[in-house]
């Protein structure tokens, strides 16, 4: 284990991590090795609970005896073969589920890729390519918002709103018409609603803003703008989609059917890696004829083991009855986070479903006190990450009120340990 260690500090570049302190001889890197239901395991045999669903994936816990059981069967059967030009029944049952999950909707066809970001690529790219050969070329901005996240290749991060997920410049990607909230929709020309392609946004929470709540009916509203300047709606569901926000997805607690529907991380359970781009008849439409062909996709597009697991997700959710159980696990979940409240160091609680952020602070950003904290609770048991000071708390669907008690608890302990010693 320890020659496994050294090698990874010699070869391994890991996301968003400074890596300066963890090549650090002193740091010993937190390896995982297993996991069951809502608990993973390390190296040293110690459990921890998985308190950000493994960064917003996991929905059934790991190691689903259903999902296992799925993967297992197409196992041996193939694992991969391409989508290009070519289909195979787990793509089609899949296809078929997700429609289903949104009855009367026109979200009628389903484009498969690889993630969040890729799906958010389709949804974007699908949107200015039908403008553009349907007659309304000048058609060629995106409306987004401040403090948007939408992933990390670079058309996604173009039109996401916080600066430092642009890397090393800002000057790239797709053009971007970039307001702060719904009533900035007014002070808007007719020059530049005549140039809008389509607006997309992270419907009712903004998770790396840092868990950032839109006002109730913003969505419904934003939607209905949309509708009457015939500008398609892209919703970035990567998150929000398979009951975090207490919804099969989170439109549906305003009534809302966008014109294209993002969805990734939970749609296989958190087990692989796929993503799904949900658009209407009219778009699809709008792609037919000689060269019309959406030029756009990736190899592993489909794969059989994505699909197979992302099915297996989907019985999880039927034969655990998963949404009808989760409106008095939220309750519980809320009585919880509001025993947080007394604590000095908190300065909000923001929930969304099973979705939470606990805002500490105020704080100088070079503290790094969302960070520290998240390191005193992985001493009480829990791993998750913070939005620089505010601590995500995102566990599966799956988790239990004894594991949701002590995830909160676990966070508790550690915020008070580490903003105790702050001096003031």
């Amino acid at each position: 284990m320890t020659d496994l260690l050294q090698f990874e500090k010699r070869h391994l570049w890991h996301p968003f991590t400074p890596m300066q302190a963890w090549c650090e001889e002193a740091h010993e890197p937190l390896m995982l090795v297993s996991g069951k239901g809502c608990y993973l395991k390390d190296q040293q045999g110690r459990e921890y609970l998985d308190g950000n669903s493994s960064i917003w994936t996991n929905i059934h816990g790991h190691n689903h005896p259903s999902i296992n059981a799925a993967v297992r069967v197409q196992l041996d059967q193939v694992a991969h073969t391409s989508f290009l030009g070519f289909t195979h029944e787990p793509a089609i049952q899949l296809g078929h589920q997700l429609v289903g999950l949104l009855p009367g909707s026109q979200l009628s066809r389903v484009f498969y890729s690889d993630n969040g970001s890729t799906a958010i690529e389709c949804a974007i790219r699908m949107t200015l390519q039908y403008w553009k050969q349907n007659g309304h070329p000048e058609r060629d901005t995106i409306l987004a918002f401040d403090r948007a996240y939408h992933g990390d290749t670079l058309g996604a991060a173009s039109v996401g709103g916080i600066p430092i997920f642009k890397g090393s410049g800002n000057d790239f990607g797709y053009r971007v018409l970039r307001i702060p909230n719904l009533e900035a929709l007014d002070g808007l020309t007719a020059d530049e609603i005549g140039r809008l392609a389509g607006t997309i946004i992270e419907p009712l929470i903004q998770g790396s803003a840092g868990m950032r709540l839109w006002p109730q009916g913003m969505l419904a509203s934003l939607s209905d703008w949309c509708r009457r300047q015939d500008v398609f709606l892209i919703l970035d569901e990567v998150m929000t989609g398979f009951g975090r926000t207490g919804s099969m997805f989170a439109c549906q607690q305003e009534g809302v059917v966008p014109d294209f529907l993002c969805l990734a991380k939970g749609l296989t359970g958190g087990y692989l890696p796929l993503a799904a781009t949900m658009t209407t008849e009219r778009v699809f439409e709008g792609f037919l004829g000689a060269g019309r062909a959406f030029y756009y996709g990736h190899s592993y597009t489909a794969n059989q083991l994505g699909c197979a697991a992302a099915l297996g997700s989907l019985q999880v959710f039927r034969e655990e009855r998963v949404m009808e159980r989760l409106p008095a696990k939220i309750q519980f979940f809320t009585s919880l986070l509001d025993s947080l409240r007394d604590l000095p160091a908190v300065m909000d609680i923001r929930q969304c479903g099973m979705i939470a952020g606990i805002e500490i602070g105020p704080y100088a950003p070079e503290q790094l006190m969302g960070v520290k904290t998240c390191l005193a609770a992985r001493q009480q048991g829990l791993l998750t990450r913070p939005v620089v000071d505010t601590i995500v708390l995102m566990p599966p669907l799956a988790a239990s009120e004894e594991e949701l008690t002590h995830m909160v608890s676990a966070l508790r302990l550690a915020i008070i340990e580490i903003t105790r010693v702050q001096p003031g």
